[in-house]
C-alpha cells in the first residue's frame, strides 16, 4: 500500500493541476482538500511506532480508531462471544499495554466469569511478602554434570520461531529485545541467520527434522556443519526438536512464497519451493539412539547445554526415553514441553485442533515421569504453551517447569494483530512475511524495546504473584497453589487434578502406580513402538 499511496498522491496532484488549469483556476484551491490527506499519508509512512500505518497510509488509521472504540464495545463482545475469543482479546491487550509501557491496570474487578467452567486462579497468603524484597529477575542454571558451559537462563524466553516464518526485521527485533532484557531467543528450526547474530542476544539453536543449517545435501544430519553453528559465541544452548504443538507428528511447513534465495541458502534447500520438514528424525530410530545423538551434540558443541523439545503423544514413549536414560546414563540438560493446543506456525486444522497432548497434561506428565525415575534433579524442564501473563508463568512452574518460553506473546509485542495471514506472506504488520514492502513497516529500533518491555513487565507481574503467595523463590511454587473450576459449584486444586507420584516409583514394576502401569509395561528403551 505504500507504493499505491505514492502513486495516488502523484496522480492526484497532476489531476488537480490539469483540472484547475483548464476548468477551474486557480489550481491552489484543491490543495486545501488534498494537501492535508497527502501530508498525513507521508507522515504515516515516515513514523516508526505503528507498522499498520507505515504499510497502509491513511487506511491503517482505521485500526487505531477501533482501538479507541474498544472499551465502549467491550461489554457487547463479552456477552455475545462464546468461543473464548474475549479472553484472547484481553490477553492481547495486556501484551500491547506492557510492550508500550502504558497503564495496564483495569477497573471494576475481573473481566472473566469466575464461575465459568475452566476458570483458574491461585492462592494468595495472609502472610504475603513484599515483592521489592525478592529477586526481580530470577534465573535458572541449565546444565548437568557433563555440561562444561552451563547457561543462566531467564524464567521467560523467546520460543522457537524461524527466519522464514518471520521476517528479518522481526528476527532482529526479537534478538535485540533479548539483548536488552538479558533473556534467550530460540532460533526455530530454520537455522541461524545473520539477523539472529547482528543484535548480539543469547541464542538457543534449534535443530529440527530438516537439520537446516547442519544438513548434508541429501537432507541428513551433518556433524561438521552442526559443530560450526554450535561453536558460535551467541549460541548458549542447543535444542533438538522432536515435535511442536502446532502440528505434532507432521513436520514444519515453509510455503514457497516465503522461501526466498536468502532463506534457501541458510537452510540448504532450493529457493521458491515448499519446504516440508520430515515428521521424523533420520539420525536416530530408538530412545537410546536419541540419547546417543544428544551425547554426540554435547561433544560437538564443546559441552554446551543440550536438550530436546516435544509435544507429548503416547505417555509410554516418554517413559521409554526415561528408561533409556537410566539404562545408558545419558541425560539431556533440559527438556522443553509444548502443548498440542500451542504453536504460532501455520498447520492443517486436524493437527492444530486434534493432535497432541494438551499443555497441562504434557507438562505434568514429564515432571512426574522424571520424578518417578529419580532423575528430575538432573534435568531442567522448560514449558512452551500460550505463556502470556505472569499467572501463566506461575501456573507452568507450579505444574513442574523450571522456566518458560513464549512465542505468541512475543509476536504480539512486535505488533502482531493476529490477522491470520502468516501462511499467505501478506502479514500486514511485517511480522510474518518475506514481502520486503510489508517487512519494512516493522521498525526494529522501536519494536526491540517493546519486546524487552513486555519481558520485564511480565516478570515483574510474576514476582508480585509469587510474593502475594508468600513464596520467596520460583522453586517453591507447587500444584497446591493453583485452582481450576470443574463446575459452577466445584473447583479442584492442581494437585488433585494432576496428582504427584512418589519419587523413584517407576524404577521397578512392583512400585509403579496403577494409573501408570499400562504405559510402563509398553515402554521399551530400544524402541518407540508399543511392546
Amino acid at each position: 500500500m505504500r507504493n499505491e499511496f505514492t502513486i495516488f498522491a502523484i496522480l492526484s496532484v497532476l489531476l488537480v493541476i490539469l483540472i484547475a488549469h483548464f476548468f477551474w483556476p486557480p489550481f491552489w484551491w484543491a490543495f486545501l482538500v488534498l494537501g492535508p490527506v497527502i501530508l498525513l499519508g507521508i507522515y504515516d509512512m515516515a513514523q516508526a511506532r505503528h507498522a499498520i500505518m507505515r504499510n497502509f497510509p491513511i487506511w491503517g488509521r482505521g485500526r487505531y480508531l477501533m482501538e479507541e472504540l474498544r472499551p465502549k464495545l467491550y461489554q457487547y463482545f463479552i456477552e455475545s462471544d462464546t468461543n473464548g475469543r474475549p479472553i484472547s482479546r484481553i490477553f492481547r491487550s495486556v501484551v500491547y499495554q506492557r510492550a508500550k509501557r502504558v497503564l495496564d491496570t483495569t477497573p471494576f474487578g475481573t473481566q472473566l466469569d469466575v464461575y465459568e467452567v475452566g476458570y483458574e486462579w491461585m492462592n494468595h497468603s495472609i502472610a504475603a511478602l513484599d515483592a521489592h524484597e525478592l529477586d526481580a529477575h530470577p534465573r535458572v542454571r541449565i546444565g548437568g554434570s557433563e555440561c562444561r558451559q552451563p547457561y543462566s537462563a531467564s524464567l521467560l524466553n523467546v520460543s522457537a520461531m524461524s527466519f522464514g516464518s518471520l521476517s528479518k526485521n522481526a528476527i532482529l527485533a526479537l534478538n535485540g529485545g533479548a539483548r536488552i532484557g538479558g533473556f534467550a531467543h530460540n532460533t526455530g528450526e530454520g537455522g541461524i541467520s545473520s539477523y539472529h547474530l547482528q543484535p548480539g542476544g543469547d541464542l538457543i539453536y534449534q535443530v529440527g527434522t530438516g537439520y537446516f543449517g547442519c544438513r548434508t545435501p541429501d537432507g541428513n544430519f551433518s556433524p561438521e556443519r552442526f559443530a560450526e553453528s554450535a561453536a558460535l559465541e551467541q549460541v548458549k544452548m542447543i535444542e533438538l526438536k522432536l515435535s511442536q504443538g502446532a502440528k505434532p507428528g507432521h513436520g514444519g511447513i515453509l510455503p514457497a512464497k516465503k522461501n526466498t534465495q536468502e532463506i534457501a541458502r541458510i537452510r540448504g534447500v532450493e529457493a521458491g519451493t515448499d519446504v516440508l520438514s520430515p515428521p521424523y528424525h533420520k539420525a536416530f530410530q530408538t530412545p537410546v539412539g536419541l540419547l546417543e545423538l544428544i551425547q554426540q551434540m554435547r561433544q560437538l558443541s564443546g559441552g554446551k547445554p543440550i536438550g530436546f523439545k516435544l509435544c507429548l503423544g503416547g505417555r509410554y514413549e516418554f517413559i521409554a526415553i526415561c528408561k533409556a536414560m537410566v539404562q545408558t546414563g545419558i541425560y539431556p540438560d533440559f527438556i522443553t514441553v509444548d502443548g498440542g493446543e500451542g504453536g504460532t506456525g501455520a498447520a492443517p486444522p486436524e493437527f492444530s485442533d486434534s493432535v497432541g497432548m494438551p499443555f497441562k497434561e504434557g507438562l505434568a506428565t514429564v515432571h512426574d515421569a522424571l520424578m518417578g525415575f529419580g532423575i528430575r534433579d538432573k534435568i531442567k524442564v522448560l514449558a512452551s504453551g500460550k505463556i502470556i501473563t505472569g499467572f501463566h508463568l506461575f501456573r507452568a512452574l507450579a505444574l513442574g517447569a523450571d522456566a518458560c518460553n513464549s512465542a505468541r506473546a512475543m509476536m504480539l509485542a512486535l505488533g502482531c494483530i493476529q490477522a491470520l495471514e502468516c501462511n499467505r506472506n501478506t502479514c500486514p504488520t511485517g511480522v510474518a512475511t518475506q514481502d520486503p514492502e510489508l517487512a519494512r513497516g516493522l521498525v526494529v529500533a522501536d519494536k526491540k524495546v517493546r519486546v524487552a518491555n513486555f519481558h520485564e513487565e511480565t516478570l515483574r507481574g510474576f514476582v508480585e504473584l509469587m510474593a502475594a503467595a508468600g513464596l520467596r523463590g520460583p522453586s517453591e511454587a507447587s500444584r497446591k497453589h493453583v485452582f481450576h473450576r470443574v463446575s459452577v459449584s466445584e473447583s479442584r486444586r492442581y494437585d488433585e487434578l494432576f496428582p504427584y507420584i512418589p519419587p523413584g516409583c517407576l524404577l521397578q514394576k512392583s512400585t509403579v502406580p496403577a494409573t501408570w502401569l499400562g504405559d510402563w509395561e509398553m515402554a521399551r528403551a530400544d524402541s518407540f513402538q508399543i511392546r
